[in-house]
């Protein structure tokens, strides 16, 4: 459980002035100009951080304690949903403004890197004076950001550029797993579709192709799930009149951002389809070529087996059992009888 605080270089600068002139204490602001305080339970020390006279830019919760979110929506005057309201999928219940506070909702991407990608929900509160971000897992672009306030505070100008910076780097992030897995697929692509012609056993590899298929079909999913419900929270901050000029211009971009990358998943899953019914085709005429093998040698073995049955029989009428030349005669038309119909068989091009 954590719950991260950032404040502008501006609000810091206002608050140390303020000190100034009173002989306050200036303790708890860091010199960079943004602060990241992580309390576990720590009510009072939550409390003293939501002050009216400066509060944080940015609260960033992560699996909060229900003493965490009490003290937030106590010190911000909202309501902040539930888990399972989270996970809703209601556009009503994602989407939605109440007392002058925007509650947004969209599924992040996490874990991508991993066997196991997943899509966790992520809550964004934009108030007038703070963004409240709530999530239950740590997606990889939200860490990312928090680091890059620590360098450029500038980022921290407002809670709406915090929320369009956020908005941007998770779109950013996308973008590079939508390349890694362009660039994994044209590797499988070159073992499904090799120069040369396989030798030896393959039933390993195709399983491995099959395995990396699969993740790579999963992960663009998972992607474009991302996607869909940014779009959706792209469209729904457009329609906002409190958002200016320049951060209409960045929203813009990032709706134009996001139609692109989502073109780009509707690539992967076509090609993802294309070479798992290549790799399903050339595993069915792997089996084929095995099956065609024994077909063949079981009809090539026929006239000899006809022939030992033949000889096999024992009764004293047949003219070959009193001769002396008649087991070598019989071992040789076997022979003759196995050999001509492979040299058939492969003549035909059936070998």
């Amino acid at each position: 459980m954590v719950l991260n605080k950032y404040r502008s270089r501006v609000a810091d600068a206002a608050r140390d002035a303020a000190g100034d002139k009173t002989g306050g204490d200036k303790t708890g602001i860091d010199k960079a100009g943004v602060e990241a305080g992580a309390e576990t339970g720590a009510e009072a020390n939550i409390e003293t951080m939501l002050t009216p006279t400066t509060p944080p830019m940015w609260i960033d919760m992560v699996s909060p304690t229900p003493d965490e979110i009490h003290s937030v929506e106590q010190s911000l005057g909202l309501e902040i949903p539930t888990r399972e309201e989270m996970e809703e999928i209601e556009l009503s219940s994602r989407l939605y403004e109440e007392n002058g506070a925007l509650f947004m909702t969209a599924p992040v991407l996490y874990n991508a890197t991993t066997e196991a990608p997943a899509t966790s929900a992520v809550t964004f509160i934009l108030t007038r004076t703070t963004l409240v971000t709530l999530r239950y897992a740590n997606p990889v672009p939200i860490q990312a950001f928090a680091r890059r306030c620590e360098r450029l505070p500038g980022l921290m100008a407002s809670p709406e550029v915090v929320l369009l910076g956020l908005l941007e780097q998770i779109v950013d992030r996308l973008a590079d797993i939508m390349e890694a897995t362009t660039v994994n697929l044209e590797s499988v692509s070159h073992r499904v579709f090799p120069k040369t012609r396989r030798s030896g056993k393959s039933g390993g590899d195709y399983e491995e192709i099959l395995r990396e298929l699969g993740h790579a079909a999963d992960l663009a999913t998972k992607a474009k799930e991302s996607l869909l419900g940014l779009h959706r929270l792209t469209l729904f901050l457009s329609t906002q009149a409190r958002l200016k000029k320049n951060p209409q211009a960045r929203l813009k971009t990032l709706s134009r951002d996001i139609a692109s990358i989502t073109e780009h998943g509707n690539f992967l899953a076509n090609k993802v389809t294309f070479l798992l019914d290549a790799t399903l085709g050339l595993i069915n005429i792997e089996q084929n070529n095995i099956v065609k093998i024994f077909t063949v040698a079981s009809v090539a073995f026929l006239p000899p087996t006809l022939i030992a049955s033949i000889y096999g029989m024992n009764f004293h009428i047949l003219p070959e059992l009193d001769w002396e030349f008649g087991y070598p005669f019989a071992i040789t038309l076997m022979v003759l009888s196995s050999v001509l119909p492979f040299w058939y068989f492969r003549r035909r091009g059936w070998l």
